[in-house]
């Protein structure tokens, strides 16, 4: 009893020098606490109706049959529409957040979704067994006050729409557990550290006590559970289970290892090699043990080994090795190493690896070293969690809920979908293939043929004395030795209100992570959106340069311009040129993005392509904007930049996201999204279903006609939609070098576009697979009377048919490298 007595005294301490929040449990749908007086500390559970922001959108309901179960399982609280709980947190650290489960006969055909922050989906409720007690655990990043729990209903069989919860707890994690962690990324050729690693969201999936007895809440200071391994062991008959006791476990002082990353009864059971059955000839010399667990395709998994020697003395010569999926993980492992030599002194390794593509189990083994003496291999502790993927998401593809209709005999999918917002914003395919057709029909007014002469039409065509070097001085393009940058841009603070009627919200015709953008006239008549920074933006002075510098030094007609900026008073304005309209011609926001790619020899990743950052101006022409967090591309002879991961859920590169390395198939990755986005005429993600992974299922399983935008229907060519969508898939690879590049892309949407302006019959399969630009006949180069000259005529996509451009000094080789390549127009 004394021992507990200080355990918990311990607990407490531990929590108040963590963080101010004091621990949340919540006895829902029950209007008196109760205590579970057996854990260690124990908890008392309080009623939950103080957290819910509307207590009236719910109902309660109860069931005394199961008198076995802890009481907080007797009362649920039941939500009939999306219901959120509320809690006041100190933001910037990780909570743990555990929900209980258990449906009442009433309340057994529970279909729900859960999320958190607004922003994270946590689970479905498919994921849940009603049967008997489930007990989901998440570790949050949360990053704002309050925290939201939302509770999303969906139809079930009989059309109702019910969402429950029993019991709830809300703790802050300590600082101990993920502080300043670095984790090993492990993949099939390379393992490299991940720096600065910070989980988002978490799902403890699996929280094993290697080689022992089940942990419960009586023997863990954070009320955890640790199950035993022998249902995951392959090959059981050929390990040991070790024990000793727990007063032998000396956690080290140095680097805030204690029992709350894992309790002593965990260090003090283990499981090791049998090596017995090598002798026995059971097993050869080199076999290892390995444990398997269930693992959701498409996601990757943080794994921590927990390790303590309490068996093998002979330190220095005892070596092991640990694989994950069959790969390397850690080579010659000495725990000596670990812990200084000591013996019973507790540590942790820390991993992220992809789950298996094909939805294969996720291996853990450990094997002998070759050089090790003795021949053995130890585990004493195994967590494995789920990261959230760049959907924000840890249910799924999907984020859907699965029902049975039992009076059809057949499943349904119940897709949460909220109708197109963008469908006024965005122009489908179909204004792509028609209205571009239409454009190049149409005569070309004067101010058009100014803009298609030989000078103002060069991809390079940009200001005098503009040199990549002044970009490439700073990995972010900031020069925070200049507070006005001396870029002869700055208009004052005076003009900028006056162009704005003194930020009249009349004139706000948007607004954005970085501020509000208004429309407005300067002195001189010209018509400017102005983005003002508004205090707490989330987009900071360094994108702020970011902007300034690199519009400054490009120009491109598939760009927005930039007008001007000011930095005074405190005020942060990016003035543009004014776009009358949102959503580009598809083939021509690709100008813009090829222009970045290709201009320079070292590229620029825009890092934030997006549907809503490509406009249009009065004449319909498209362009790029928004380029506050564009990064200088590898230089010559590097393949990547290491970067932190930035851009917008939903746009974002996975590969970018998992592995924080940037190349410029970050922003094909992107666009393929937009590129599905203007067919389906749905938004990227939504609170269920994100669009790239719904779109590229179903154009695998050849069901793409069921979402696109229903006023495609009958109107599109079928080899236009079939070379469109084959485009936009191969832009959504999963690994870069399997995307093609931007001048490959423009290629297949003209492709598509010639396919349904011409609405050629063909049988289904002449027009499959994207066409590498590289394979295809360019037009003929035709030679002048002089031989150090040629002239070529090209048609190019708005209009300018028969422009004859000279080239000085060039030979046909390298005239036709350019065509070819994309890189030199």
């Amino acid at each position: 009893m004394a021992n507990k007595k200080l355990l918990s005294l311990a607990f407490s301490l531990l929590l108040s020098f963590t963080s101010a929040f004091s621990p949340i449990f919540l006895n829902c749908g029950s209007s008196i606490s109760t205590t579970i007086s057996s854990d260690n500390p124990s908890r008392t559970f309080t009623p939950d109706e103080g957290y819910l922001l509307s207590p009236s959108n719910s109902k309660i309901a109860s069931d005394s049959s199961s008198s076995s179960l802890p009481s907080i399982y007797s009362t649920a609280r039941i939500f009939d529409s999306p219901s959120s709980y509320r809690f006041e947190v100190d933001p910037n650290a990780f909570y743990i957040l555990r929900l209980h489960f258990l449906a009442f006969p009433s309340t057994s055909a529970a279909l729900f979704n859960v999320s958190a922050l607004d922003r994270y989906l946590l689970l479905s409720s498919t994921s849940l067994s009603f049967s008997s007690p489930s007990i989901k655990e998440f570790l949050l990043w949360v990053d704002t006050s309050p925290l939201h729990l939302t509770f999303s209903p969906a139809p079930n069989s009989n059309s109702q729409q019910i969402a429950l919860i029993n019991a709830l707890e809300l703790i802050s994690s300590p600082a101990n557990i993920l502080k300043n962690i670095q984790p090993t990324y492990i993949t099939e050729n390379q393992n490299f550290p991940l720096d600065n690693f910070v989980p988002k969201a978490m799902e403890t999936v699996y929280r094993i006590n290697v080689g022992g007895p089940r942990i419960t809440p009586v023997n863990d200071t954070l009320w955890r559970t640790w199950e035993p391994d022998d249902s995951f062991v392959f090959n059981l008959a050929l390990s040991l289970n070790n024990f000793t006791s727990t007063q032998q476990i000396k956690y080290p002082t140095e680097n805030g290892l204690n029992s709350t990353v894992a309790p002593e009864m965990v260090y003090s059971t283990a499981r090791t090699l049998d090596t017995t059955a090598i002798a026995d000839g059971m097993a050869n010399v080199n076999f290892n043990l390995t444990w398997s667990f269930n693992a959701s395709p498409n996601f990757q998994y943080f794994i921590r080994m927990h390790f303590c020697n309490n068996w093998f003395p002979s330190l220095p010569t005892f070596f092991f090795e640990v694989y994950l999926n069959g790969f390397s993980a850690k080579k010659d492992l000495n725990p000596g190493r670990q812990t200084n030599w000591n013996m019973m002194v507790p540590f942790y390794l820390d991993f992220v690896v992809d789950s298996p593509s094909s939805g294969g189990p996720l291996n853990v083994s450990i094997g002998p070293a070759s050089n090790s003496n003795p021949i053995n291999a130890m585990l004493n502790g195994l967590e494995i969690m789920k990261l959230n993927n760049s959907f924000l998401s840890l249910v799924g593809p999907f984020g859907l809920v699965q029902t049975d209709n039992n009076n059809h005999g057949k499943s349904h999918l119940v897709l949460i979908l909220i109708p197109s917002v963008l469908g006024g914003l965005l122009l489908f395919l179909l204004f792509l293939v028609l209205g571009t057709y239409r454009r190049r029909k149409q005569p070309k007014s004067p101010k058009e043929q100014k803009e298609t002469t030989p000078e103002s039409w060069t991809q390079y065509n940009i200001e005098p004395k503009t040199d990549v070097s002044v970009l490439r001085a700073s990995s972010n393009f900031t020069n925070p030795d200049s507070p006005r940058l001396k870029l002869g841009l700055h208009i004052s603070f005076t003009d900028i209100a006056f162009a704005t009627s003194n930020f009249d919200e009349k004139l706000v015709i948007g607004s954005g992570g970085f501020g509000k953008v208004y429309k407005g006239v300067l002195r001189d008549g010209t018509k400017v959106a102005i983005k003002r920074s508004m205090p707490g933006n989330r987009q900071g002075y360094p994108e702020f340069q970011t902007e300034i510098v690199v519009l400054s030094r490009i120009r491109h007609r598939h760009l927005v311009s930039l007008i001007g900026y000011c930095e005074e008073q405190s005020e942060m304005i990016l003035v543009y040129e004014y776009m009358e309209k949102e959503a580009g011609g598809l083939y021509r926001r690709g100008k813009g993005l090829q222009y970045l790619h290709t201009a320079y020899a070292q590229s620029i990743i825009h890092r934030d392509v997006k549907s809503t950052n490509i406009l249009l101006d009065e004449n319909f022409a498209a362009k790029v904007s928004d380029f506050g967090l564009s990064r200088l591309g590898p230089s010559l002879g590097e393949t990547h930049v290491s970067t932190a991961v930035k851009g917008t859920f939903g746009y974002l590169d996975p590969e970018y996201f998992k592995i924080q390395k940037l190349t410029d198939k970050s922003d094909i990755y992107s666009f393929g999204v937009v590129l599905f986005e203007v067919l389906c005429a749905r938004p990227a993600i939504d609170d269920y279903v994100n669009l790239a992974e719904l779109a590229l299922n179903c154009q695998r399983q050849g069901q793409l006609e069921k979402i696109i935008d229903p006023k495609l229907v009958g109107k599109i060519n079928e080899n236009s939609l079939r070379k469109f969508a084959e485009t936009a898939a191969k832009c959504l690879a999963d690994y870069g070098v399997d995307r093609p590049s931007i001048g490959n892309v423009l290629w297949n949407l003209e492709y598509a576009l010639q396919l349904q302006e011409t609405q050629l019959r063909r049988e289904p399969f002449e027009d499959s697979g994207t066409v590498d630009v590289s394979e295809i006949a360019v037009a003929t180069v035709r030679r002048s009377p002089s031989s150090s000259r040629l002239k070529i005529e090209v048609e190019e996509d708005e209009g300018i048919a028969g422009t004859t451009r000279e080239f000085s000094e060039m030979t046909t080789r390298m005239v036709f490298s350019q065509l070819v390549t994309g890189d030199g127009r």
